[in-house]
Parts: C-alpha cells; structure tokens; sequence
C-alpha cells in the first residue's frame, strides 16, 4: 500500500510541475498609440493574431491616455493591428512576446502616415526600397503587384500610343491624309479620350475630302465633322477647335452651325477674335450672304485694326453698296476708302494692293455710258477670302 501511495505522490508532483511550467509560458503585449496629431488616441481597438499557430484576441482599448495591455497571452509571434474607428490605421508584425515584464509595442500615427505617403511615392515612382517592401502587409504587396501590372500595362499602352500619334502627324505633314487617318483611328481606339488625337484625325479627314469629289467627299467631311465634335466634347474652351470644326461644318454646308462655332471661337480667345470674325466673313462670303459677311469683316477690323486682309475684305463687302449720282460719278458707302486705304498702309505689297488701287481709282471716276473706251481701267476683279484653319 504504502509503494502505491507513493506512486500516486509522484504523479501529483508531476502534474504541479507541468501545471507550473504551463503558468509560466504566460504572457503581454502592452503600449501606447498617438493620433496624427501628437495626441493620445482614446478608444482606439487593438487586434493581436498570432502567427506561429491559430489564435485571435480581440478587446483591447486604448484608455483615454492612449495606453493598453493585454495580458494572458500565450508565449508565441503575434501580429498586432490598431483601429481607429473601423479603419485599419497601423499594424506590426513577427512581435515576439517575452515572459516577465510585457513586450512592448506602440504606435506613433503621424510617423506612419508620413511613412505611408514616402512609399506610396516610391510605389509610383517605382522605387521602393527592399526595407520598404518588407514592411507591406500581404494586402498592401498584393496592392502593389497590382498597381506594378498597371503602371507597365500603361506605359505599353503610352509607346503605343505614341507611335500611332507621331506616324499620323508625319503623314499629315507629308500629306498622305489616307494614312494619317489610319494612324490616328488607331489612337482614337487606343485612348478614345485624348482630344488632340480627335483634333488631328479630323483635320486629317477634312484634308483628305479636298483631294474627293461626290459622295465620297461627303462621307468623308461628315467623319471629319463627328471627329471635331468628339475633340470639342473633351476639351471645349479649345478655341482652335471651334475654328476648324466651322470650316468643316461649312464644307458640309451646315453654314448656321458654321457660324455660331466661329463665334464660340471669338468669345473663347479674344485676342484672335479677329482671325475668328474673318473666317466666319468668309464663310458667308462663300455662301451668297453679303450683308451678314460685311457685319462680320467689320468685327474682324474692330477687334484688330491691323488685321489688312480683313480691311480688305470689309471694302469688298461695301462695294456691294456702291451707287452714283446723276452725272454717273461712283459714291462709296461710308467705311469702304478708308479700308482700302489702311489696307494699303499695312500691306502696300500685299496680294490684294493692285485690288485695292483699282478700287480707290474707281471711286469719285465719271463711268462712260455712251461709248466704250478700250483703254479705260477695267475694275478689279474681286477674290474671295478663303478662312484659315488655326
């Protein structure tokens, strides 16, 4: 009896021994947590997952000094994320939890916001340092893989992108519009937000159609015109746009829509409002609408007075008003010498001079009505203005 009984002693000192070893694997993690602005973070929650087997230990609350504790943790690697709110602010990884005193860890928002934003900067510049990146959680590396396959997806796209752009310019320049207007389709399908490439494949449809005839030039001057449109719809206060957009709207002989893009384009920059009013003259001068050409020449000439072929084309468009009296002398209407004349101030060389000088002999001249004199001036013959594109 007495053997046995010292048996059962033995196991009872055993199973102390095991009971006290098991007590002293016991475990805390403990520290404190500032806001981004210094201050301590009241009621912050703090998550402890540990790493080297299953286990969560959720609780913890920071007290309104900002401190916590957790005790009764087994001794092991832990990951401890802190949350203000319900938003993940920091976390800390492979903290190795001691016996006796509490293994510290704290956390400083401000540093880790400046981190954040110094590696979110590296991630887009595209160096982020191997320190850096051991310090990404799982989600934060997946993030970036991600973000990497983007950025190269991107600068594929950007060469690509590129290539077709500078192919359609160069074939523009050499005024080969068929493959301008293929490259810059293909850049339209690339990026269909890039309005300059809009812009370019309708100024290169618009070019195309001069070199047409029939059906087919206006098929193409309508592609030319949804191409503008498409540029003006990116990119509105683009008053080049508006001005090449009404050229092409008047070669498709939409002459209202014409006429109210010039004038989109003289609001949109009126320093040029001139050129603007000048095309939109000439615009009218080409369709037959004499009366509404001469206001418009007359604006071109107001919003810059040394615009010469605008003065010109002013005097053309009053000479629709040239009367005479009862011994036949020539009258002009008011405005019309003193264009002439200006024009000649600051052209006197100019492709219209000889024009204009026929056209100031004429005026005040007895017309011959009973006879023909073979060698009597003949008036000048009138050229129409022709816009410009910007």
């Amino acid at each position: 009896m007495l053997a046995k009984s010292r048996g059962y002693i033995s196991c009872a000192f055993c199973f102390l021994l095991f009971t006290g070893a098991a007590w002293a694997q016991i475990s805390a993690i403990e520290g404190e947590v500032k806001n981004t602005d210094g201050s301590p973070a009241a009621g912050a929650k703090i998550l402890i997952e540990r790493e080297d087997m299953k286990g969560t230990y959720k609780g913890a609350k920071t007290d309104k000094k900002g401190h916590y504790i957790y005790n009764g943790l087994p001794l092991g690697t832990y990951t401890v994320s802190v949350f203000i709110g319900e938003e993940k602010r920091d976390f800390v990884q492979h903290l190795r939890t001691q016996l006796g005193d509490p293994t510290p860890c704290n956390f400083d928002l401000k540093k880790t916001m400046e981190a954040n934003t110094a590696t979110q900067k590296a991630v887009e510049t595209g160096s982020l340092s191997k320190e850096q990146e051991r310090g990404l959680s799982k989600e934060q590396k997946e993030a970036l893989e991600k973000k990497a396959k983007e950025n190269s997806a991107a600068m594929a796209k950007n060469k690509a992108l590129n290539d077709v752009f500078n192919a359609g310019k160069e074939a523009l320049t050499a005024k080969n519009y068929p493959v301008a207007v293929e490259s810059f389709e293909k850049g339209t399908a690339l990026d269909p937000n890039q309005h300059v490439i809009w812009a370019n494949l309708a100024d290169a449809y618009a070019s195309l159609a001069a070199t047409q005839t029939g059906d087919e030039q206006t098929a193409t001057l309508g592609k030319a015109v949804e191409a503008f449109g498409k540029a003006i719809a990116l990119k509105p206060d683009d008053p080049a746009y508006h001005n090449n957009y009404a050229l092409a709207l008047a070669k498709a002989k939409k002459f209202d829509e014409a006429q109210a893009e010039l004038t989109k384009a003289a609001q949109l920059d009126p320093p040029n409002a001139g050129k603007y009013f000048y095309n939109l003259g000439a615009v009218l001068v080409n369709t037959g609408q004499s009366a509404a050409a001469e206001a418009a020449f007359k604006k071109a000439i107001e919003a810059n007075p040394d615009y010469a072929d605008a003065q010109f084309q002013y005097a053309t468009a009053l000479s629709a008003k040239l009367t005479t009296d009862k011994d036949g002398k020539v009258i002009a209407p008011d405005g019309m010498q003193a264009a002439l004349e200006k024009y000649l101030q600051l052209q006197p060389e100019g492709q219209f001079a000889e024009a204009a000088k026929g056209m100031l002999q004429m005026i005040g001249a007895t017309i011959q009505t009973n006879y023909s004199n073979p060698n009597a001036k003949k008036p000048p013959v009138k050229k129409k203005p022709v816009p410009t594109n910007q």
